[in-house]
């Protein structure tokens, strides 16, 4: 897993998690990445903020900070839950009424077919796909 700060044209900054440098270049290539303020698929990679490693022993003896990848997961599901209106299968349906401005724009997360995932970009519709892993203790998922 790697993380990219990313910053829409609209000078929005945010956080993008990627299985890869290839597929993030891949997702930006066919415009999948977007703001997740203002929709904005034009974005950039920015400078992140690093750590210098000093050169004291004490910093030679302290142990890099390990990642909890299961509690990570379930937190981007709890925020994804919590924050995204669970439209089931008329995902692609409540999708085009957005884009074509029928109905507002919210945040919204559901299923699609691959035909339905077709017709979406073929209209121009920017959405992204998040493999969400079941949680122990979840029943929804």
């Amino acid at each position: 897993m790697i993380v990219f700060d990313m910053e829409c044209s609209k000078g929005h900054v945010f956080e993008g998690w990627f299985n890869s440098i290839e597929s993030f270049e891949e997702q930006d290539r066919k415009n999948l990445i977007a703001c997740p303020y203002c929709n904005d698929s034009s974005i950039r990679k920015v400078i992140s903020p690093v750590a210098m490693k000093g050169s004291s022993s004490r910093d030679e003896e302290r142990q890099p900070d390990t990642v909890d990848y299961a509690r990570l997961a379930k937190e981007v599901v709890e925020y994804i839950n919590r924050n995204f209106e669970d439209v089931g299968t008329d995902f692609a349906r409540e999708a085009l009424k957005m884009h074509y401005s029928v109905t507002e724009k919210r945040n919204i997360r559901g299923s699609a077919t691959e035909e339905e995932e077709k017709t979406l970009k073929e209209e121009g519709v920017d959405f992204f796909k998040i493999p969400v892993p079941k949680i122990d203790g979840d029943k929804k998922n």
